[in-house]
């Protein structure tokens, strides 16, 4: 990680701050033995009580990589009753509209898709890139968190059941990546260097966002199963037919070529460090075993190419105008408009202060 993250401090015997927090987070967050059995059972008692007299208890976000998948296989297992959401970007591969597909059938799980407007996002996507700063994945993760809560705020359904997971996905670089749930710092970037106007982008602002947690509640189930990615990865082989697609949220054409080529070109960030620091912290895979597998390209260089050729073609730009977005220097969160840039306002303050009296409240 001391190669790829800028940010990194180790303390006086050799640990890096990513590997303190994980166990800050994970003995907070991550319960085991009877302590996690117990509140997962509470959790699901609560989400079915909350659901009763309706067609779904809770919403599931769906992508159709490993863990949105786990997560609607345990759900289903626990007894729940979800309505699985999509969103179609553009960019699903084909493998991954299967995974969806194949897996809900077999699991007997209604799914919603909201198709994205292309024009509106392909400017948004360019708009990112021109920007110049690591975070153009940003505008899809906005996206998928908000068309969740949207969905389930049209069906009156309290809880949002996600896959995300400490155990896993602890080692994250703020200098990679931040400002996921910052519609300033996204609204603000498209109105620099976008074109078409955001009318129907999915998206919640500073408001929503907590209004949004008042009214719906989220689970991270995994963090309640004792998840482990490989073991994961096997029992949705076996048991729904379910196929890998070859690297951390490579079921997404652009994702795997944005981590798997501009990332580690343009700002020298493999993002595969990260994902492979948290399994070695979870005990899922060994050091040595994870540098050896660094040593290996991001995914294969002739699939690069052709998914340079194809990212150009879809944003409909030129070799040129890629190269020029490629040299540009980079930048990053702090260097545009955003919530972050107001945290020490007055208003800010006040803001988040009436908030959190609001969520105590509720």
């Amino acid at each position: 990680m001391d190669t790829t993250d800028p940010l990194i401090q180790f303390d006086e015997s050799g640990i890096c701050n990513h590997c303190q927090q994980y166990d800050i987070v994970s003995a907070r967050f991550v319960p085991t033995g009877e302590i996690a059995r117990s509140q997962l059972e509470k959790n699901i008692a609560e989400i079915k009580e909350a659901g009763k007299g309706k067609k779904y208890d809770c919403v599931i976000g769906i992508s159709g990589g490993v863990d949105s998948t786990f997560t609607a296989y345990k759900v289903v297992q626990l007894g729940l009753r979800p309505l699985a959401v999509h969103l179609d970007n553009g960019w699903n591969s084909e493998l991954a509209v299967k995974n969806i597909e194949h897996v809900l059938k077999k699991l007997k799980v209604d799914l919603y898709t909201h198709v994205i407007d292309w024009e509106e996002f392909k400017d948004l996507q360019v708009a990112f890139l021109k920007a110049s700063t690591p975070d153009a994945e940003i505008p899809s993760d906005h996206a998928i968190v908000s068309i969740n809560y949207s969905i389930a705020k049209r069906n009156r359904i309290k809880y949002v059941v996600l896959g995300c997971n400490y155990r896993t996905e602890t080692h994250l670089p703020l200098a990679w990546s931040q400002g996921h749930a910052d519609w300033k710092y996204i609204n603000g970037i498209h109105k620099k260097f976008g074109n078409v106007p955001l009318k129907t982008f999915p998206r919640r602002n500073l408001f929503s966002y907590y209004f949004d947690s008042i009214s719906i509640k989220r689970f991270d189930i995994l963090n309640y199963v004792d998840y482990n990615k490989k073991q994961a990865m096997e029992t949705l082989k076996n048991d729904l037919g379910w196929k890998y697609y070859g690297g951390k949220h490579y079921e997404s054409i652009y994702t795997r070529f944005y981590q798997g080529y501009i990332l580690p070109k343009k700002f020298g960030f493999d993002k595969r460090r990260a994902h492979l620091s948290s399994l070695i912290c979870s005990g899922e895979i060994s050091r040595d075993d994870a540098l050896v597998e660094l040593k290996e390209d991001t995914y294969p260089i002739a699939l690069q190419n052709e998914d340079k050729e194809y990212v150009q073609k879809k944003f409909g730009i030129t070799s040129e105008d890629f190269s020029r977005i490629m040299d540009t220097p980079p930048k990053t969160y702090w260097d545009y408009s955003s919530y972050g840039q107001m945290r020490k306002t007055i208003l800010y303050k006040f803001i988040k202060r009436f908030f959190n009296a609001a969520n105590e409240k509720n």
